[in-house]
């Protein structure tokens, strides 16, 4: 990665962090949420192979509009409007219920732009892997329905990657898989 875009990438990292800096993963340990944010902007770069300026810049702020006082305009001033609307693109409205946010993901996906997209399908994959690998008191029953609610707005949106393509579906299966396993153990 170019030393130049490695530094706009920092910089937005930091702004992240600072705007994220109480913010916690409900129920993951306590992790810092930013933790999940680097996560994506990894994936991108080495399992995408993703070197794109607003792509990556969005990767690391896309929910800083949704759970953070920070302002459409603010993003664009600072990182550019590309990476600003990108991130617009993938913010939910807080305000309306969790299910119903949940379902608009699967109606809107196709309108969502190639790095939108590409954002999209790696968020969704470093979730389900976080859902299943840190302890989290969801049921069961949500876990499963969080997976396939990911299935079906990725369907949606596949082609931008092929290998983000295919490590979703990699995810996808390990966690049908790892949420079989849960169900034997919860039956015992």
């Amino acid at each position: 990665m170019p030393n130049d875009l490695l530094a706009k990438v920092m910089d937005a990292a930091v702004y992240a962090a600072m705007k994220h800096q109480y913010q916690r993963r409900a129920g993951y340990d306590k992790l810092p949420y930013m933790n999940h944010l680097l996560k994506v902007t990894e994936a991108l770069i080495r399992i995408g192979g993703e070197r794109d300026e607003a792509l990556l810049l969005a990767a690391v702020l896309h929910d800083v509009l949704e759970d953070t006082d920070a302002t459409h305009e603010e993003l664009a001033r600072h990182f550019g409007r590309e990476a600003a609307d990108i991130v617009l693109e993938l913010t939910d409205d807080m305000s309306i219920p969790y299910m119903e946010r949940k379902w608009l993901q699967v109606e809107k996906a196709r309108q969502l732009s190639e790095k939108a997209r590409k954002i999209r399908i790696v968020d969704k994959a470093t979730n389900i892997r976080d859902i299943l690998s840190y302890p989290l008191d969801w049921p069961l029953e949500k876990k499963e329905n969080y997976l396939d609610n990911s299935i079906q707005v990725v369907s949606r949106i596949r082609g931008a990657n092929p290998r983000l393509d295919a490590w979703f579906d990699e995810t996808a299966a390990w966690a049908r898989q790892r949420l079989e396993e849960m169900r034997k153990n919860v039956k015992k």
